[in-house]
């Protein structure tokens, strides 16, 4: 460091500070997806951080989804909470969202490895296992469910971008756009509530315990999913929790979106953006006021 700068520091005029950043984690315990993991721990943590699980979409990357989503590094430096990165190693950089053993409790894959990447931070920084929470834009909002549905004992809340309903493409030959049956990202896969019910059960038989708060977003321009599958998940997290929708609001978060509350508004949320794309752009803070952070 110069002499000036010292100097400077010394005085008050310029904290001497080091700014978190992006780190890689070569070993965070049994990985069968062979996924990366990336984690960002805030210079101010927290005591018992919360920790939230961020995975991109196909073709992206955890470093790439680590830059898109600007807001949520910021945030975590402010509040102190961890945030992990997984990245998927698949051709397409898709999630496995499509075989039984990711679909499945313990069942491996990648929905195991990101489990473990979990259980990594909660003893590393000694976090919170009742703040677990997951968020993700397109596979990664399906990954989110999967998370959601096959480990309701780790996750806390989840927040999906432009997803389908968990299980939709269950036995399909790929998880990509490019490689699986497109009649779920299409909107042709209508089913009853009592069927997509019976998807989530199937991620755990037996299960009796509760199940993560969801909050669901998509936009009604999407031209690779379907906003048809916007109703179909609430569809389903509605029949798991065995709630109706009670309110609509017009506006809310943006001008052109409207928000669907379900029940008391405390387990099912979901918001449709008039015009919107592919994907609808995260909303941090009101992602964060679902989890319970802000």
């Amino acid at each position: 460091m110069k002499l000036s700068t010292l100097l400077l520091a010394l005085s008050g005029l310029t904290p001497l500070t080091t700014a978190a950043i992006l780190r890689r984690v070569l070993s965070f315990g049994s990985n069968p997806g062979n996924n990366e993991m990336y984690i960002y721990v805030p210079d101010n943590l927290a005591p018992n951080p919360a920790v939230i699980v961020a995975l991109h979409g196909c073709l992206g990357s955890a470093t790439s989804y680590y830059r898109d989503v600007e807001d949520l590094p910021p945030a975590a430096d402010e509040h102190g909470f961890i945030i992990i990165y997984p990245g998927s190693r698949d051709d397409f950089r898709c999630w496995d969202v499509n075989t039984e053993a990711s679909l499945t409790h313990d069942g491996g894959s990648d929905s195991l490895s990101i489990v473990n990447m979990v259980g990594y931070a909660l003893n590393r920084y000694n976090g919170d296992p009742s703040k677990v929470f997951a968020t993700g834009s397109s596979s990664g909002a399906m990954m989110s469910q999967v998370l959601a549905a096959a480990y309701p004992d780790v996750f806390a809340a989840i927040a999906a971008y432009s997803g389908l309903p968990y299980g939709c493409l269950r036995g399909s030959p790929g998880a990509s756009p490019f490689t699986a049956d497109p009649a779920c990202a299409n909107g042709e896969v209508i089913k009853s509530q009592e069927q997509w019910v019976a998807e989530v059960q199937e991620a755990w038989p037996g299960y009796n315990g509760s199940y993560p708060r969801v909050q669901v977003w998509h936009g009604t321009s999407d031209s690779v999913i379907s906003d048809v599958n916007f109703g179909e998940v609430l569809k389903q997290w509605s029949g798991v929790f065995g709630i109706a929708e009670t309110d609509e609001e017009s506006g809310v978060p943006l001008p052109a979106y409207t928000k669907h509350v379900y029940g008391d508004g405390s387990q099912l949320e979901g918001y449709l953006a008039t015009g919107v794309g592919h994907v609808v752009p995260t909303e941090v803070e009101t992602t964060l006021r679902w989890f319970g952070i802000v």
